[in-house]
């Protein structure tokens, strides 16, 4: 997948599963999907100011330092949790980028997404979501 922006500006990235399916309803999937969120950024570093796993997609806040790209980020993601999880094809083809001029108004709208789904009362207490504040990101003043 060909984005004109590739690395150095904060993205907001949303990738769906294929045809909307609830695949990360399920506890394991979504926590595997958490999980390989951080080894893709052991293997090909990103700085990552937050996220959310919902039944259906993903959002993820995120700066990709030079040499790496978004497009290999988003592609070793998707191909490690589909073989992870033993899914013969788990996501639509593309994924897409919004370059927010507000890091904390976008990182705000990925932590109420579960509360806009009537997932979660709060944001803090979805299991999903780095708003629960378990799960390591980077601080949104790191540039």
């Amino acid at each position: 997948q060909r984005h004109p922006i590739q690395n150095e500006s904060t993205m907001l990235v949303t990738t769906v599963t294929l045809n909307r399916a609830p695949i990360f309803h399920d506890s394991a999937c979504a926590r595997e999907a958490i999980d390989s969120l951080y080894r893709v950024q052991q293997l090909h570093p990103f700085f990552l100011y937050g996220f959310v796993i919902m039944p259906d997609h993903c959002h993820f806040l995120v700066r990709v330092p030079a040499p790496e790209t978004i497009s290999k980020i988003m592609n070793v993601y998707k191909a490690g949790l589909t073989f992870n999880l033993s899914k013969p094809k788990l996501w639509q083809p593309r994924f897409h980028i919004r370059l927010p001029k507000d890091r904390a108004g976008a990182l705000s709208y990925i932590h109420a997404n579960p509360v806009r789904k009537d997932l979660a009362v709060s944001a803090e207490e979805y299991p999903w979501s780095s708003a629960n504040g378990k799960w390591d990101v980077s601080p949104l003043d790191v540039p």
